[in-house]
């Protein structure tokens, strides 16, 4: 969105969680909670984000480092107001100021692109994200006149005193014109019983000066999830996880159990393909057509699966490339590895990859077979058609040629000679 800057508030501690990592770094699914809020305000055209931070700021500005976020320090945890003010250099006083909160890990880009288009189109001054719930008594209510202005936010026992009560709240993220927020900011006051500034009471300094107060309602309750607790964050992992899945499962991905499944973000899978239960999928694997994974699989980032391939019960794949119609259906680690088409990887067989310093590499052939319990220690280059006898320690720089059949401790190529009977390499 043009002449759009959003502020992501972040400053807080998080005192519940109970932890010396700041709030809005604690994961869901392997990311930091707060980069799902600045994801989604990057996919509703945002460009220019600001995150404002306060506990373990250097960890926050850190994360962010190289991302084209930039990071402003409250210094005083003294309320959204005053959080929203630590970020007025970044401000001008033309175009609009979209504010949401960075302990909101499931706003999505939807949402805030209609909060911004109505915002527009609506030529008001502040449009609030609302939703109406069975029990809002935590929340700010939004209090409207008799034609249905929003007049101000109530807290619940002041709305109470208003003729009518209201369910109607107030989510938090909203969109301002800049001139009416800043002005507005410098009407906020601290004479309440935390002797902070908030930032809703710009609602009632706007709609008294005759400013429009718009609003757009939620339609997804469970995006308003704040994480202030390991409970809250579990619930809104809970939430991450069922969307991830349903998206596969829409794309034509058979998902048997997705209670026992975990699929990270930024997974790719082809349709047809069948998760089975307790699999384990984290983010950067593609996963092609047709194939079969799981149960008890986990597949670790940087992992490229082909079609048609079986990935079996307790396997564990790390940066590995696997091809069309392979097989590694037991009990194997691969890890830095490349496998070629119709490949058998026999169960217990691992790859070695590190050394206690470095991480090589390890290729494998189409059309192989790696023998049950095969241990190969990278870096190590295994020819097409080759077999890797049972138990057999491939050690590190050997490189089997194609066709060939190598057994032993360590192993040695067999090869045949006259009569049939066979001989190993000395």
């Amino acid at each position: 969105m043009k002449n759009t800057i959003a502020i992501v508030l972040a400053a807080g501690r998080g005192t519940r969680m109970k932890s010396d990592t700041p709030k809005v770094l604690h994961e869901i699914l392997g990311k930091p909670m707060i980069s799902y809020v600045t994801g989604a305000v990057s996919k509703a055209a945002v460009k220019n984000i600001v995150v404002v931070t306060g506990f373990g700021s250097d960890k926050v500005r850190d994360f962010f480092y190289g991302a084209g976020i930039k990071t402003v320090v409250q210094k005083k945890l003294l309320g959204s107001a005053d959080a929203v003010g630590a970020a007025k250099r970044e401000i001008g006083r033309s175009g609009d100021v979209l504010v949401v909160y960075g302990d909101t890990p499931l706003i999505t880009a939807e949402t805030l692109k209609k909060l911004i288009e109505k915002h527009k189109d609506s030529c008001a001054s502040l449009t609030l994200l609302t939703a109406v719930l069975r029990d809002p008594a935590e929340y700010g209510r939004i209090i409207r006149d008799t034609a249905g202005r929003i007049i101000k936010i109530a807290e619940d026992s002041e709305a109470r005193e208003y003729k009518k009560e209201t369910d109607e709240i107030n989510v938090g993220t909203c969109v301002f014109k800049s001139a009416d927020l800043l002005d507005s900011l410098k009407g906020i006051g601290c004479d309440n019983s935390k002797r902070e500034y908030y930032l809703t009471d710009t609602v009632g300094i706007l709609s008294a000066g005759g400013k429009r107060v718009e609003s757009i309602a939620m339609e997804d309750l469970n995006e308003m999830i704040g994480v202030n607790s390991r409970v809250e964050l579990a619930a809104a992992t809970n939430v991450m996880k069922k969307r991830i899945m349903e998206e596969l499962m829409a794309s034509g991905v058979t998902i048997q159990d997705p209670a026992t499944t975990t699929i990270y973000p930024d997974v790719k899978i082809g349709k047809d393909t069948i998760i089975y239960p307790n699999t384990i999928i984290e983010s950067d694997v593609k996963i092609g057509e047709n194939c079969r994974i799981g149960p008890f699989a986990r597949l670790r980032g940087g992992t490229r699966i082909g079609n048609g391939t079986e990935i079996g019960n307790f396997v564990e794949l790390v940066r590995t490339t696997i091809a069309d119609s392979t097989k590694v259906k037991h009990h194997t680690y691969l890890g830095d590895a490349k496998v070629g088409k119709n490949v058998n990887i026999g169960a217990g067989a691992i790859t070695a990859n590190y050394d206690g310093k470095n991480k090589s590499r390890t290729f494998i052939g189409d059309s192989s077979f790696i023998g049950v319990g095969a241990i190969i220690i990278a870096p190590v280059k295994i020819g097409k058609k080759a077999l890797v006898g049972a138990g057999a320690v491939i050690l590190r720089g050997t490189n089997v040629k194609d066709g060939a059949t190598v057994v032993g401790v360590p192993a040695k190529v067999l090869r045949r000679r006259s009569g049939d009977r066979r001989k190993t390499d000395r």
